[in-house]
Formats: C-alpha cells, sequence, structure tokens
C-alpha cells in the first residue's frame, strides 16, 4: 500500500479523472460555490479572504490517500490520477509524505 500525507491544512489530495482537464475545473467551480470567499462570513481571515474558505474545503476533502500497489505500480483506475487540490488562490510551496506500507 502506498500512503500520501498532505502535511497543511489549506489544500487536500484526491482521486479524480485524469482524462478530461474539464472534471477537476468543474470540482473546483463547485466548491468555490458551495464555500465562497466572503470574508464576512468568518472569523478566521488572517492570510486573506481565501483563509477559512480553504480550511473548510479541505476538511470536505481529504488529507491522505491510501492507494493499493501491485507488483510495483499504483492500482489505479484507467481513468484516475492523484491531484493536490490547492484550496488557496496564491500558489503555496506543498509537501507530500509518501510510505509504502507492506511487502
Amino acid at each position: 500500500m502506498l500512503l500520501l500525507f498532505i502535511q497543511h491544512t489549506s489544500c487536500s489530495l484526491v482521486i479524480q479523472e485524469n482524462a478530461d482537464p474539464d472534471v477537476t475545473l468543474d470540482l473546483r467551480d463547485f466548491f468555490e460555490r458551495l464555500v465562497p470567499e466572503d470574508v464576512r462570513q468568518y472569523r478566521h481571515t488572517a492570510e486573506g479572504a481565501d483563509d477559512m474558505t480553504s480550511h473548510i474545503r479541505a476538511s470536505l476533502t481529504n488529507s491522505s490517500l491510501t492507494i493499493p500497489v501491485i507488483d510495483g505500480q499504483m492500482a489505479l483506475g484507467t481513468w484516475q490520477g492523484i491531484y493536490v487540490f490547492e484550496h488557496r488562490a496564491a500558489r503555496h510551496r506543498r509537501k507530500i509524505v509518501a510510505q509504502i506500507i507492506g511487502e
């Protein structure tokens, strides 16, 4: 098994379709509607209008993923890809811990 863990609270990891870029764009647009950037709604805005919204969006997704590994390859489906789902407006440097568990 491959365990992936992102060491941040304002982004997440997702497994999503990797054939059509519209899928990730639609996912981003959905989360923007679901959790809008509106500083009037939140107390925690120390790092800008997207501060608390990014934490809420991250809490609705995953900070870790577990992927089976078979014969040295990730056993992802044909259309699956692993993405860092960035919830902040500005670019950030992100760290992911990867650990192999098992044989």
